[in-house]
């Protein structure tokens, strides 16, 4: 019987190479979803280990649509390292990621530790500013397909982000319009309302799933509250520019 540990060293070696590998689940399709998180909380050891420091967190399935696709009821939840944060403006290598996809979400910067069951309010309260950001996703399994136990023990898909310019905690971000260009057409139109309705909804979540992990929100973490449209499949040669109404904008080009 392969350990989780075990588990956890292959699914953070795919992610190290850029390597596609079977789902989990193929092998031990009994694999829970708890089990999955400490997969996940052992290859982020691995990571740290190497030097990798702690950055925050994502959220993930924050929209209703996806998680009456998938069956649950429940957001799913990743880890951010330093090593995930791209420059903004600057460019993302296709050749560190298997599948890589962009997802505009909106990113908190958390001010004041923030753990267990909150308000709206107190979420807020604890965060110290806002900024638009576009997450990287990436399954480290073959032809981008798995089971929701082997999306999580894979880190939630996370891969990278970029993180555009801090507004102040007072700014609503509750339904802002986003468009986001590929070489300047327009590939995907949405909102920040289709993440949970608000994404202060998101956060909430963050502060209840990370503290019934053992962890909380501590001041200087970004949450990233999860994707406001579907993802866009990056190829190289791509100029990527995302504009979130009275928020700004955050951009990047793929390179090989």
């Amino acid at each position: 019987m392969t350990s989780l540990s075990e588990l956890a060293a292959i699914v953070d070696e795919a992610a190290r190479t850029a390597t596609a590998i079977p789902q989990l689940t193929d092998s031990l399709p009994g694999l829970s979803v708890q089990d999955a998180y400490a997969i996940q909380a052992f290859s982020i050891a691995r990571r740290r280990a190497r030097g990798e420091r702690r950055t925050g967190y994502k959220m993930g399935l924050t929209s209703r649509a996806k998680m009456q696709q998938v069956g649950v009821s429940e957001v799913v939840w990743g880890r951010l390292t330093d090593a995930m944060r791209l420059a903004e403006g600057g460019e993302l290598s296709r050749a560190r990621f298997v599948h890589p996809r962009a997802e505009p979400e909106i990113a908190y910067l958390i001010g004041k530790p923030l753990e267990g069951e909150v308000s709206a309010l107190e979420a807020l309260n604890a965060v110290e500013a806002v900024a638009p950001a576009i997450e990287i996703i990436d399954s480290r399994y073959r032809n981008f397909k798995f089971s929701l136990s082997d999306v999580v023990a894979d880190n939630s898909s996370s891969s990278g982000f970029f993180v555009g310019s801090w507004a102040p905690r007072s700014t609503d971000v509750g339904n802002l319009g986003i468009v986001m260009d590929v070489d300047g057409r327009p590939v995907q139109i949405g909102s920040s309302a289709a993440i949970l309705g608000n994404p202060i909804r998101s956060l909430i979540s963050a502060a209840r799933l990370v503290t019934a992990a053992g962890e909380r929100l501590e001041p200087g973490d970004i949450v990233l509250a999860g994707a406001a449209t579907a993802a866009h499949p990056l190829t190289p040669g791509e100029y990527v520019r995302t504009s979130f109404q009275s928020l700004g904008i955050v951009a990047f080009s793929v390179a090989a």
